[in-house]
């Protein structure tokens, strides 16, 4: 929700229009609600006016963009989500010591096309297990891998084990890539599914967190569907579940949940809520420091 509040707070500050590379989430109704606000969702940064300010999504960018950004004089808003940012980074370290980076994830995905611009003659892409099995390095004693940070555990799991046993040396990031919130919804699916008939997952389909969940929750056994809010939802799912679950993808708004939850309870004949919290997410970022120093700036005028 950071990167929302970044938009949010930056049209407060300056005004509209302000335009964002890419969408800030992968999530339609975010979109539509900021771009009501006056923020104008643009996919390459010529489409803005030199001179302009342009929000860069959570999803990060490669450093080319970064310049062309600088060459067009734009006014810059990173709201690289900080989980990204730290991938990056390790990225750039690892090249810069002579490593071959695996990245694993979904080639097509901001996220990555981001990161593998950090340094792309020393990055390949890994999707999915086949590729893991047929990828082709310079150096077996010289890899490492790192990940998209909204994949399914599950899934990268299988990867890096079939990675392993080709390139025994292969290293791994300090720390896990895959986001906090990612980990702890799909462990949540994990945890209720044996309780469940049915689970609904709110959030868009290009959401890469929400889609993961979804998977998850078919590969304990159980149906799932992925949908944007409650006029998605088909009276045939419902035909002989007594109990379904309801969860949501890291950038859906509250609201949608509640209002599916609403339209289960009053279309569906769901009368019991009752609320699973598997564990209690306490992390909080700071706004980029673009936003710090005009606020800043701001209270100084203000006094």
């Amino acid at each position: 929700m950071r990167a929302i509040d970044v938009v949010k707070i930056a049209l407060g500050l300056y005004g509209a229009p302000i335009y964002v590379r890419k969408e800030i989430v992968h999530n339609r109704h975010v979109v539509e609600e900021l771009r009501d606000m006056g923020a104008i969702f643009i996919d390459e940064l010529p489409e803005a006016p030199a001179g302009s300010r342009v929000i860069f999504s959570a999803h990060g960018v490669s450093p080319e963009v970064r310049g062309e950004a600088t060459a067009r004089k734009l006014n810059v808003i990173d709201a690289t989500c900080p989980l990204v940012t730290k991938v990056h980074l390790e990225a750039l370290k690892f090249a810069r010591d002579g490593y071959t980076i695996l990245l694993i994830g979904h080639r097509d995905h901001d996220e990555v096309i981001g990161t593998m611009g950090e340094a792309p003659a020393a990055t390949i892409v890994v999707s999915d297990e086949a590729e893991a099995a047929t990828v082709e390095v310079p150096n077996p004693d010289r890899i490492v891998y790192l990940t998209q940070t909204t994949l399914s555990l599950d899934e990268t799991k299988g990867i890096v084990e079939v990675l392993k046993q080709r390139f025994p040396k292969m290293h791994g990031p300090p720390a896990q890539d895959i986001c906090y919130a990612t980990e702890n919804r799909q462990l949540a699916v994990k945890a209720v599914a044996p309780r469940i008939d049915l689970l609904l997952v709110v959030g868009s389909q290009n959401s890469s967190n929400s889609r993961r969940m979804v998977e998850v929750c078919v590969n304990s056994g159980v149906p799932a569907y992925l949908v944007d809010d409650d006029r998605d939802l088909k009276p045939e799912w419902f035909a002989s579940a007594t109990t379904v679950g309801v969860t949501a993808g890291a950038s859906a708004p509250e609201n949608l949940v509640q209002g599916l939850i609403g339209a289960l309870q009053t279309r569906f004949g769901f009368a019991t809520v009752e609320e699973v919290e598997i564990k209690d997410e306490d992390v909080r970022f700071s706004l980029p420091a673009e936003l710090q120093l005009a606020s800043q700036r701001l209270t100084t005028i203000t006094v």
